[in-house]
């Protein structure tokens, strides 16, 4: 078979997206339309090529990469949008999962407590590291994307609930949005200020699309809060 690149991917998952909810519609019930296909390329050379355009995007914004541990001394990662230090483009390495983080601000509110669920709103651009090239976005939609967050102990679930991303890929919130959520304290709708991160994305951690032909993504991120 022919393998697909990420953006063939992505896009054909939305068209198929989008027939799947016409079709629901028409039959005013919900019904088993997965899908699914074969990249015919090889899984370690894929995880190959994923690692070299990681390392290439850092290397291409200049990002300086810091650990846990100095992140979480102050949970400040400078950028050139909010410093402190203009000069530089801080991202903290999460080692378990590989996913780089940048948060741009922490928001107004409060850190979601434990035992807690939380209605968050989302605008959002998802881009291929490998071109740069956009996948999906909401940031022109009326509504924004609205997830529901439940933070158990150090254990966070959340589910889509409407939006772009629930159309596109289902249900399932990737993994990587979930690690910022213990850092973010974001405001109400309309409200105080919003919380905003950047995340650079492995295919392990990324939709099921990006886990299924195994590429890498940046998410920009503005997060509000209906809690």
């Amino acid at each position: 078979s022919v393998a697909l690149s990420p953006i063939e991917s992505a896009r054909t998952y939305y068209y198929r997206a989008y027939c799947v909810n016409n079709l629901m519609s028409y039959y005013g019930e919900t019904k088993d339309f997965s899908f699914t296909w074969d990249t015919g390329v090889d899984y370690e050379q894929l995880k190959e090529r994923e690692a070299l355009q990681i390392r290439q995007w850092l290397s291409d914004n200049q990002i300086d990469v810091i650990t846990l541990s100095d992140f979480l001394s102050d949970t400040v990662t400078s950028n050139a949008e909010t410093g402190p230090d203009i000069t530089r483009n801080e991202y903290v390495l999460f080692d378990a999962s590989g996913v780089y983080m940048q948060i741009i601000r922490r928001g107004e509110g409060r850190i979601i407590g434990d035992d807690e669920m939380w209605r968050m709103n989302a605008r959002y651009v998802e881009r291929y590291i490998g071109s740069g090239d956009t996948l999906t976005m909401n940031l022109y939609q009326q509504d924004p994307d609205v997830f529901y967050v439940k933070r158990t102990g150090n254990n966070y679930a959340a589910s889509f609930i409407s939006g772009i991303m629930a159309s596109v890929y289902g249900i399932s919130v990737p993994s990587s949005w979930t690690i910022m959520i213990p850092y973010i304290k974001p405001g109400y709708l309309n409200g105080s200020s919003s919380a905003k991160v950047r995340l650079i994305v492995p295919h392990s951690q990324g939709t099921q699309v990006a886990a299924k032909s195994v590429y890498p993504t940046l998410y920009e991120i503005i997060i509000t809060t209906q809690k």
